[in-house]
């Protein structure tokens, strides 16, 4: 069985509580995440993608300093110095205002697939975030090994004052090694220059 990490996407609200609850709970396979999504409300209808900002906030300063952070089940990255971490059942989530990092790491039996990432897992991804829009969906090879990655935009959930929402890149990747599943998740406003910042963690 494998355990797959699906988080909804959202700055505020009732999408950041399922980020949260779904990482540690969701169980089976690709279908099994699909249906543990099915049972959250569904995001606006025919919500339409935000424009990016032209220079938007969650630009990660290329002064930053990163620090290691090693859980006990075996897996380490590196995260900004200073963001808020928030420490879950299957991992942890790290955040500083629209930018975060997701890692849980759970039990699974088979590795995913490119094919059931595009059949089980990505139609209900697109109706629970607001205004998805998927990008790439592939296997490839990091220095941990192969993966799946999951390239895609989303809108955040609106700003509980100003209603105002900011357009989202988001990356996950799946690896699976040893009967377990390590999912990781990164998420910022869509053209904030964090591509280099990434690759560190």
């Amino acid at each position: 069985m494998v355990n797959w990490a699906v988080a909804a996407v959202g700055m505020q609200g009732k999408l950041d509580m399922f980020r949260t609850v779904s990482l540690s709970n969701l169980i089976g396979s690709f279908a099994t995440a699909a249906c543990a999504l099915a049972t959250v409300p569904d995001a606006v209808a025919a919500e339409q993608p935000v424009q990016a900002e032209k220079n938007p906030p969650g630009d990660i300063p290329d002064t930053q300093v990163f620090i290691a952070s090693k859980s006990k089940d075996g897996y380490a990255l590196k995260v900004p110095e200073g963001w808020a971490r928030t420490d879950m059942p299957a991992g942890a989530r790290f955040a500083d205002k629209l930018d975060g990092v997701i890692v849980t790491l759970t039990d699974a039996g088979v590795p995913p697939t490119v094919a059931s990432a595009r059949s089980d897992y990505l139609p209900q991804l697109e109706k629970k975030e607001r205004a998805v829009k998927i990008d790439a969906v592939k296997a490839v090879t990091l220095p941990a090994g192969k993966v799946i990655r999951i390239a895609y935009s989303s809108n955040s959930e609106p700003n509980q004052v100003t209603s105002k929402q900011i357009r989202l890149e988001n990356l996950r990747f799946f690896y699976f090694r040893n009967g377990k599943l390590l999912a990781l998740e990164l998420y910022a406003p869509l053209v904030a220059d964090n591509v280099d910042q990434w690759k560190l963690m």
